[in-house]
């Protein structure tokens, strides 16, 4: 079809029904309008098509979108100075854990939770255990601990320490494990019912592991299946064993950090025969002299591919100062190192886990609980001066 027939049918379609002719006529006239119109249309669809496939065939071809996997950058957010000191008064923000600090309202046999955030076991100011463990729910009650009597736990030497320590509570919130002497009790939280697992030896501190519980002392440590609840002897010290990450898996490896000073190592062993994989050499070459980590105390606890734990540290004032410090899990390599002074008790501040959003969470005097971002520097208050030992869950 050339032009001119494209102009004579463009013209018809757009005549006028005369009103004077009759109805029959009128409609036959209009079907052959919309007769024409479609084949009007197919026409211009047509040379559209064919102009553009014409453009398109003129035109420079692209090049294919790239749909490859590659690692895409993610800006960490990561604070100016790795030496962080927190503010001289901190503030108190609101925050579920507070309510620790309330009394118990509730025998956890009558109610048991969901999910427990924390416990909490009151202290005289010898330190001995000052009334039941406060177990506190998810949803904001806190309950007594009145399923189990717990009893000081004692080493070979006879020294006690509470039976209530940072690691007891596993990480879903959902039981609770206690070292006893030639024991170890395991409170299901969700229904009040307490099992015992005969064990031999003085054992004093517990490690959530994924599908195991380790329990441990001066001489031993067994490893107790969740399942099973069989126990079998793992060549590794709780007393440097760092809590594993919930989220990494029942094949993660163990860490322990072990030595002083410049023979400060990081040790990974396999998860399940504890036979060690490597060592590497914690370094502070991050930090500005004369800062350094002297030795680890407490428990350390894992998050993702970074450890954090309280420590002892040389500072800009005095060797032996307070601290705690966040280091890559991988290298050694110390991140971000918290200074907390000079003026505080020796030991005062232990690492207590990492909170879901990344912050730490240690003893901070003067109050019983606080959280350190070691990404911004920020220090928050969360309990203030709660007299005893408190258990996160992760």
């Amino acid at each position: 079809m050339n032009e001119q027939d494209l102009r004579r049918l463009l013209t018809i379609t757009v005549e006028d029904v005369l009103p004077s002719q009759p109805a029959v006529a009128s409609w036959d006239r209009a079907r052959r309008k919309r007769r024409t119109r479609r084949v009007v249309v197919v026409v211009a669809l047509a040379v559209t098509l064919v102009g553009g496939g014409t453009v398109a065939v003129l035109r420079p071809t692209d090049p294919p979108p790239n749909h490859s996997v590659a690692p895409t950058p993610t800006a960490v957010p990561t604070h100016a100075d790795p030496v962080q000191h927190p503010p001289a008064e901190l503030t108190f923000p609101p925050d579920p854990l507070a309510r620790l600090g309330g009394p118990a309202t509730v025998p956890l046999s009558e109610r048991p939770v969901q999910r427990a955030l924390a416990l909490f076991q009151p202290t005289d100011e010898e330190n001995r255990a000052d009334g039941p463990v406060r177990v506190l729910g998810n949803d904001g009650v806190v309950r007594s601990l009145d399923v189990v009597t717990l009893q000081p736990t004692r080493d070979a030497g006879y020294n006690e320490a509470l039976a209530v320590k940072p690691g007891v509570l596993s990480p879903d919130g959902k039981s609770a494990a206690f070292a006893q002497t030639k024991e170890l009790v395991v409170v299901d939280l969700t229904t009040a019912q307490v099992r015992r697992i005969p064990l031999d030896g003085y054992l004093e501190l517990v490690i959530w592991a994924n599908d195991r519980v380790l329990v441990g002392g001066d001489d031993r440590t067994y490893a107790v299946d969740r399942v099973t609840w069989a126990a079998s002897r793992i060549d590794v010290s709780t007393w440097v064993l760092a809590a594993p990450d919930p989220e990494a898996g029942r094949e993660a490896p163990l860490v322990e950090l072990i030595g002083e000073r410049d023979g400060l190592t990081l040790r990974s062993r396999t998860a399940r025969e504890a036979t060690v994989r490597s060592e590497e050499r914690i370094t502070g070459d991050g930090l500005p002299s004369p800062y350094a980590i002297n030795e680890f105390y407490g428990q350390g606890w894992l998050h993702g591919g970074r450890l954090a734990s309280a420590a002892w540290i040389t500072s800009d004032e005095i060797d032996g100062a307070e601290g705690a410090a966040v280091l890559d899990a991988r290298t050694g390599a110390v991140s971000h190192l918290l200074d907390l002074g000079r003026e505080r008790g020796k030991g005062c501040c232990e690492v207590l886990g990492w909170d879901n959003m990344g912050a730490v969470l240690l003893r901070l005097e003067p109050a019983a609980l606080a959280r350190w971002n070691p990404e911004t520097g920020e220090v928050t208050g969360i309990i203030r001066d709660l007299r005893g030992v408190i258990a996160v869950a992760g």
